[in-house]
């Protein structure tokens, strides 16, 4: 397994793939990583001859009452489980490289509309750090292929859509929530939980499967979205959103929307002690008439 830290030692190794015509997928990664990654990097490799991971915390992506400076950061155990899985290179970038001219001066790239809903409404300016550092990103390694997670459906969305809408060609691969025993989604920022939040982590999980089977048993969406709400505040949760949309732009759903074969998604955000958390459901109601 190859370390790059730099874009010449990059480009050389992709150079020297492309020279013979071999495929690359890419997976961004913020390290800190978990079998949740692992499973993006495996998926990888089934769709490509040579696997690329970028380890890089990006600065863009936290607002100042965030958590940048304490982000876990686990190079050398993130590196020893990347080469036990046949990773090809794994490139480690510094700020001043993704940079040059400081966060603040540098261009910047932003998705209109799906990055300001939802998540975008509490995190302002998270989805441009994102699209902006994933921009860079791909324009270094330019891969065939890059893999993503379900588990940040919206983020999702926005970089399939920044790659059509600046036809880029590169295939957008999603995988599956990678999931704990408890229905836990796998999270870097799981490690920030205490054994009693830990606990009760799971319940949002199940909050989501609750709001799912109401929703399919004909309560209305209201409804079953409080009723979510109420079951995580219950049980100590500081709820941001609980929402169901459709999986194409992240429209709101409507009760024909339901009735009409459509896949759905229920999102939700909420705090369990210090500790945020996302998750989503997706599902498709059955229209039996």
């Amino acid at each position: 397994m190859s370390v790059c830290k730099n874009i010449e030692q990059l480009r050389a190794q992709i150079s020297e793939w492309r020279s013979n015509k071999e495929t690359i997928a890419f997976v961004p990664t913020m390290g800190n990583l978990h079998a949740g990654h692992l499973s993006l990097v495996e998926l990888a490799q089934q769709k490509a001859v040579h696997v690329v991971v970028s380890i890089y915390v990006n600065p863009l992506q936290f607002s100042p009452d965030e958590d940048f400076s304490s982000y876990p950061r686990t190079l050398e155990e993130d590196l020893k489980k990347l080469e036990a899985i046949g990773t090809d290179l794994v490139f480690v970038p510094d700020t001043s490289m993704i940079y040059p001219r400081g966060e603040t001066k540098s261009s910047f790239v932003e998705v209109p509309v799906l990055s300001h809903i939802i998540e975008g409404e509490f995190r302002p300016g998270f989805f441009r750090g994102v699209s902006t550092v994933v921009l860079k990103l791909f324009n270094m390694v330019q891969p065939d292929y890059a893999v993503f997670g379900e588990k940040d459906f919206q983020q999702l969305l926005i970089i399939k859509q920044m790659v059509n809408d600046l036809n880029l060609p590169i295939e957008i691969v999603a995988a599956a929530i990678k999931r704990e025993a408890d229905g836990l989604a796998m999270s870097s920022r799981n490690n920030y939980l205490n054994p009693s939040d830990r606990e009760k982590s799971c319940l949002l999980s199940q909050a989501l499967m609750a709001c799912r089977r109401q929703i399919e048993q004909g309560i209305s969406i209201e409804q079953a979205e409080k009723s979510c709400v109420d079951a995580l505040q219950n049980h100590g949760f500081l709820v941001d959103y609980v929402t169901l949309r459709e999986t194409m732009g992240l429209e709101k759903v409507s009760k024909s929307d339901i009735n009409a074969n459509n896949e759905l998604i229920i999102l939700a955000a909420a705090k369990i002690g210090n500790t945020r958390l996302i998750d989503n459901m997706k599902f498709v109601i059955i229209d039996k008439t």
